[in-house]
């Protein structure tokens, strides 16, 4: 099987519109582990990833009649961009259906190299259900993200480059895995030229899809994934992928979302580019690798994947330079504390997209919020939503020019509350587009009174809120059921300490 796939690798047509990318010296952190990292920069692709590759081979296998009959595939990522290249370059049609809740950077990243996109859908189930669906109705033939053996073959190439370039010691290349096309293709190459080299897979500690599988001995599907590496949450490794990793791939370190992070910043310091949390997974689990085997003196290459992040996930730069662009107002509103006014409220705003939102119960009469609403120096300005809020009966406080609130209030409202009884703190993730807060309320219902609420637009496809429900003990029992009409992934906090030492 792997000299096919090397085979294969060898004639990929990927240079047409893919670029070799440069193994770069990760100096300073190389110095700090005491080991040589090289960085493999696939996001200096012209869609700032490696999934040019692999599109572009598949489509170019594809006969003057499939390719007459046009192509679509389904991803909120950089697939997507890959395709869309490819099939500009190639003269073909593409149509690229993505979740609604896909960041605006992807879906106008599409729509800029010539793919035609179509919304549909909270969740990428549903996207690939419709994409399939318009392989039945309108005869495109589909293109796999990655479980395809040309799409494989295509970010093999990966490899091919990276012994060109660095023949000498070489210990091990750490992979960033979702699907696993990019880890089989280099895993393919890597094993069948020099098999003494480790490829270690990365994966985010709760998007393991490829080490739950090894460790069952057969593909298993996740039941939920997490979202902050949107890059690579995926449930269920590729069944080709899956038939390569499965033996060829030596091991596979998870990661937590603070040690990407790290990594983000350590690729930074090293080449001052900015990673997408996907593509810092190799760094990290090289970090992670050092740790845990205390190796030195080795060669460890991480394969920088992609760099298609929102800048909305910069956090404290995105902040300010959306209050500086006027596009973001800073409010105190005070509200009725009874069932439904927190809804009352959300109706107020409308269509505008809140970015932050704090609440805590004040009073048994009255409870304080501090919310964060997108604005438009034009089309919606600052004045006008303050104006309107107060026209309709909420007594409003404008802070968009505070710098205290700006800087510190914005992020410690709450504390302790002596009239919220039998309060149970539960966590979420919920897809993130407008009107995605009222529709969560509005699902939760108003049996259990809200008695603490906090959520925060941080630039991905999804939201995260910490909610505090006033639940008897008596009806504890009910709240699994009613969670799960929402289906929405969420976690109980009601004993975590932090809720217990600073807002229980």
């Amino acid at each position: 099987m792997l000299e096919q796939y090397v085979k294969k690798i060898l004639t990929s047509r990927v240079y047409d519109v893919a670029v070799e990318t440069p193994l770069h010296s990760a100096g300073q952190l190389s110095k700090r582990l005491g080991n040589q990292i090289l960085l493999k920069r696939e996001d200096l692709q012209p869609v700032f990833s490696f999934k040019i590759r692999g599109a572009y081979n598949k489509l170019a296998q594809l006969t003057p009649q499939e390719l007459a009959r046009g192509v679509v595939t389904a991803s909120a990522g950089n697939h997507a961009q890959g395709l869309a290249l490819a099939a500009r370059e190639l003269g073909i049609k593409a149509t690229i259906v993505m979740p609604k809740t896909t960041p605006e950077i992807k879906v106008e990243g599409v729509r800029s190299r010539g793919g035609k996109v179509v919304l549909h859908g909270d969740s990428f189930p549903e996207a690939l259900a419709y994409s399939l669906k318009m392989v039945e109705e309108k005869g495109f033939v589909y293109i796999h993200p990655y479980d395809d053996p040309h799409t494989i073959a295509g970010q093999g190439t990966v490899a091919m480059e990276i012994l060109r370039q660095h023949p000498g010691q070489l210990d091990a290349i750490f992979v960033p895995v979702g699907g696993g096309g990019l880890i089989a293709g280099i895993a393919a190459y890597v094993k069948y030229l020099r098999p003494e080299i480790k490829v270690i897979g990365v994966e985010p500690d709760d998007s393991n899809c490829l080490q739950a599988a090894m460790a069952a001995g057969e593909r298993v599907v996740l039941p939920q994934v997490g979202l902050f590496a949107d890059g690579v949450a995926v449930a269920q490794i590729g069944q080709h992928t899956f038939d390569i990793c499965r033996h060829h791939v030596d091991e596979v370190v998870t990661v937590s979302t603070d040690e990407i992070c790290a990594a983000i910043k350590d690729i930074y310091d090293d080449t001052r580019s900015i990673t997408e949390p996907a593509g810092a997974l190799g760094v990290a689990g090289i970090k992670k690798y050092v740790e845990l085997k205390g190796v030195t003196g080795q060669t460890l290459v991480a394969i920088d994947s992609g760099a298609n992040v929102n800048f909305d996930r910069l956090r404290h730069v995105a902040e300010r330079a959306e209050l500086g662009e006027k596009r973001e107002a800073i409010i105190a509103v005070t509200i009725p504390e009874r069932p439904g006014s927190f809804k009352a409220f959300c109706e107020a705003i409308g269509k505008r997209q809140i970015t932050e939102f704090n609440y805590r119960k004040h009073t048994s009469d009255e409870a304080h919020i501090f919310v964060g609403v997108q604005t438009h120096p034009e089309n919606d300005p600052r004045a006008a939503l303050v104006q309107n809020l107060i026209d309709q009966g909420f007594p409003v406080t404008d802070l968009t020019d505070n710098e205290l609130a700006k800087l510190h209030i914005r992020h410690m409202v709450g504390g302790h509350s002596a009239g919220a009884s039998d309060e149970m703190v539960l966590r979420f993730e919920f897809p993130e587009r407008p009107g995605a807060l009222f529709n969560f309320l509005t699902k939760l219902g108003g049996r259990w009174n809200i008695s603490m609420f906090h959520y925060r637009n941080h630039g991905a496809a999804d939201g995260r809120v910490v909610a505090g429900l006033q639940v008897p003990e008596e009806e504890r029992h009910l709240v699994p059921a009613a969670l799960a009409k929402i289906g929405y992934p969420y976690w109980d906090e009601t004993d975590n300490p932090a809720y217990k030492l600073f807002l229980g």
